[in-house]
């Protein structure tokens, strides 16, 4: 199990002073040490929501570090579960109806003038198609910028050779459905935030996030889901521990 902050209003992001003391800092919004990116990250205040109100249709564990896909129907609901908290989601969504017609950053990022996901995002396609909408969101802001790792990422940024990517997951998932690589865009990264600063310094933050903190995505039309149970073991997304997750889709 992962070691989780206590549980208080705000959970506190620990990082090591000139010192070496383990210190705690409420009063920042962010700091850049060390290349990464310290984010102070509070639960947002929720009750389950109107989950309660729908059937779940389908539910299952997705194993650390493994994909997962679905095709989601017109108003169908899909509830993204991190059950022990600080997992990081890789997340792409395409129309059903024509995949060639997949999620767009661009159009996402510009629609809304804010470069986070959170509650109220409408994920757009790159005809301008909306995709899903997101309903609830216990964590308050998600990335959509840093796209996900894979080989020559992990080669680059870190100077390892890895086999066990992001990337990786979504050529798997997507060849199920007839897609190859081609149709693996920028993509959305729930649970993980990628503070810019305003010296444009960014990084993937190094937060401590709940255990069970959920988000849900309705769908405008049927689109194929598609996510990468993150494997990434070089950077603090994961909090160097990649775990299960759980994917319940709800029906009214």
């Amino acid at each position: 199990m992962k070691r989780i902050a206590t549980v208080i209003p705000v959970l506190f992001c620990r990082f090591q002073s000139s010192s070496g003391f383990d210190k705690r800092s409420k009063k920042s919004k962010g700091f850049l040490k060390n290349g990464v990116i310290v984010d102070l990250v509070k639960p947002e205040d929720h009750d389950e929501g109107h989950g309660d109100l729908m059937d779940i249709i389908y539910e299952d564990i997705v194993p650390a570090k493994q994909p997962w896909s679905r095709v989601i129907a017109a108003d169908e609901v899909l509830k993204i579960t991190d059950l022990e908290g600080q997992q990081a989601v890789d997340f792409l969504c395409y129309d059903a109806k024509d995949l060639t017609d997949r999620y767009s950053t661009m159009n996402t990022v510009k629609v809304q003038g804010n470069v986070y996901v959170g509650l109220d995002t409408v994920l757009y396609s790159d005809s301008g198609t909306a995709l899903m909408t997101v309903v609830e969101d216990t964590v308050g802001r998600h990335d959509t910028i840093y796209g996900c790792c894979s080989t020559a990422n992990n080669r680059l940024r870190y100077g390892v050779e890895t086999t066990e990517t992001c990337y990786a997951n979504f050529e798997k998932a997507l060849a199920q459905h007839g897609l190859g690589k081609d149709a693996i865009v920028s993509n959305v990264n729930w649970f993980m935030s990628v503070p810019v600063l305003a010296d444009g310094s960014a990084g993937i933050a190094q937060a401590e996030l709940l255990p069970g903190s959920y988000v849900s995505l309705r769908a405008n039309t049927e689109v194929l889901a598609v996510l990468s149970n993150c494997p990434e073991m070089h950077n603090p997304c994961n909090g160097y521990n990649p775990t299960p997750i759980k994917v319940t889709v709800l029906r009214e």
